[in-house]
């Protein structure tokens, strides 16, 4: 039973923090008068020189004057506010020795604890609220004859038990509410006290904090829910495999495999990730692997090239490794870029949808790959060119540098989307065109930017990829690799309802596909049962995608 003696009253609580504010508030005026002239005085400064930059009211000479007058009272302001900084620290450090002596003592338990008793007596209110309410309900019906009456009756109970659940769900909040803002209150005066400025460990002890008060189950679920499972599925195969294969999943040399394997996959899901946030997809990404690794294995052939374009064959003999290297990789994102923008001009120019124009593309260049090529496979390519792009560490256990590619257009990508305008009106675009239209945004150049980036992008998987292979690229390599990393988008959170998703996302779902895929072949699962799995996990991904947005509206 909750004892309602120890549930505090809003006056009892004001009581409780009284002495806090008023030490605290005293020494909190002693600072305020310190820093009037000095930190105060210097903030002000520097936000109207911030502001004269950007003013057009006043000529070059008016500003030069003006901003020569501020400097003056700047220096004047920073001599006033360096006399009191020791003053000011030691107030500073007695505040703050009297809040970590008697805020939690003296205030937030006794809150926490009568929340505690809140939400205890919540749940009995609730209880016996609903056992009033079953009771009349079933006297109320053993009056009634009417079949009419008696499901009118139901219903009216059904709605007053819902009222009463409601009711519960309010009063939990309220006590919620009330631990949170005594928790916070600390934080709020020892801002006010260092201008805001936090320590790492006072950061992190108010994100926790944030996060346990806004803290919801089924959203979580739906953030967290597939990736969740799928660890449990790894976890599963990581136990099973020493007992029915006799090997071990966590070594060393099977992550490096994985991640390895990852990096070229990295760069096509970079891609596609810009034109889904646009509500889009693309459908050409595997058979521009195939056109991007055709072509870098004839530019680096070893040797003269067995096989002809059109009836031609190519003769990079006289180059040097290094040039054939970087010509290859020209190539590669040319080709590329070239069919992916137009893609990019039709889903913009006419409104097409990108399932159609991009699935135009892909059937052009598979036709025209080999049609051009017979379908035949070129061979390796130089055995050096491998050791010198992607060679791998031994000091580091054989360590692939292929890796740091994929880091590198993580790192670019993640900068472009975050912290450039156009990745600001990708999301912008994505979030809603029309919106984003009227305020000013190219909605087509966006368009076209984002598959030009894709088109680049794939263009440098290709080409990682072929070295990678050491070669023996034909037009028939990819296949399929399009459904690999839309489907990395969609399982990193890239959602196809456009204007929502993050690199991160991105990363976590090619590592989570590219380590299933590896996982169940090392296991010996039948290539097509994959296919069964990546499919669950699709329709999964996407069902919770699907979710998300239904909540949001």
């Amino acid at each position: 039973m909750a004892d309602q003696t120890k549930i505090l009253t809003a006056e009892q609580e004001s009581k409780l923090r009284q002495p806090i504010d008023e030490y605290v508030g005293g020494i909190q005026e002693q600072i305020n008068a310190l820093r009037k002239d000095g930190t105060d005085r210097v903030i002000e400064i520097q936000s109207t020189l911030d502001n004269l930059k950007r003013d057009r009211i006043y000529t070059a000479q008016e500003k030069d004057a003006r901003r020569a007058q501020l400097q003056k009272e700047l220096e004047q302001a920073k001599k006033v506010e360096a006399q009191h900084k020791d003053d000011v620290a030691k107030l500073i450090a007695d505040a703050e020795g009297y809040l970590k002596a008697h805020f939690d003592q003296d205030y937030y338990q006794a809150v926490a604890a009568s929340c505690v008793q809140e939400k205890a007596w919540a749940q009995e209110k609730y209880q016996a609220a609903v056992e009033q309410l079953n009771k009349d309900h079933q006297e109320m019906v053993a009056k009634l004859a009417d079949a009419q009456e008696i499901k009118d009756e139901k219903y009216v109970h059904k709605n007053r038990l819902f009222d009463a659940k409601m009711q519960l769900a309010k009063d939990l909040q309220d006590a919620k509410d009330r631990r949170h803002a005594a928790f916070e209150h600390q934080y709020h005066l020892i801002d006010l006290l260092r201008m805001s400025k936090f320590t790492f460990g006072e950061t992190a002890a108010q994100r926790w904090e944030n996060y346990k008060y806004t803290f919801n189950l089924r959203n979580f679920l739906l953030r967290n829910g597939l990736y969740l499972a799928i660890a449990v599925v790894f976890i599963a195969m990581c136990i099973l495999a020493p007992t029915v294969k006799k090997v071990d999943l966590l070594t060393m040399n099977n992550i490096l495999n994985i991640l390895q394997q990852a990096s070229p996959r990295m760069f096509l899901a970079l891609g596609v990730a810009g034109l889904i946030m646009l509500a889009g997809t693309d459908l050409s990404i595997g058979r521009m692997m195939g056109m991007g690794i055709t072509a870098a294995t004839i530019v680096m052939h070893k040797g003269i090239n067995t096989g002809g374009v059109f009836g031609h064959i190519f003769d990079f003999t006289g180059m040097s490794v290094i040039a054939r290297v970087f010509l290859a990789l020209v190539v590669c994102i040319v080709l590329c870029t070239i069919f992916s923008t137009v893609a990019g001009f039709f889903t913009a120019k006419f409104k097409m949808h990108p399932f159609i124009s991009t699935m135009s593309t892909m059937l052009m260049i598979f036709g025209l790959a080999t049609y051009s090529t017979k379908g035949v496979s070129f061979g390796g390519i130089e055995s050096d060119i491998q050791g010198m792009i992607m060679p791998k560490i031994k000091q580091l256990g054989g360590f692939p540098t292929i890796i740091l590619w994929a880091v590198a257009a993580v790192a670019i990508v993640w900068f472009i989307w975050n912290k450039t305008t156009f990745g600001k009106n990708l999301y912008a675009v994505g979030g809603n065109p029309e919106a984003a239209s009227v305020s000013g945004i190219s909605v087509f150049w966006v368009t076209v930017g984002a598959f030009v980036m894709a088109g680049i992008l794939y263009g440098f998987g290709s080409w990682l990829e072929c070295i990678r292979m050491s070669g023996s690229g034909s037009a028939s390599y990819g296949q399929g690799w399009e459904m690999d990393a839309i489907a990395a988008c969609v399982v990193g959170g890239v959602s196809f309802t456009g204007g929502i998703g993050k690199i991160s996302g991105v990363v976590t779902g090619v590592f989570i596909f590219t380590a299933l895929t590896y996982s169940l072949t090392t296991l010996g699962i039948d290539a097509n049962l994959q296919f069964v799995i990546s499919g669950i996990i699709i329709l999964v991904a996407v069902m919770l995608d699907c979710l998300k947005y239904v909540q949001k509206k």
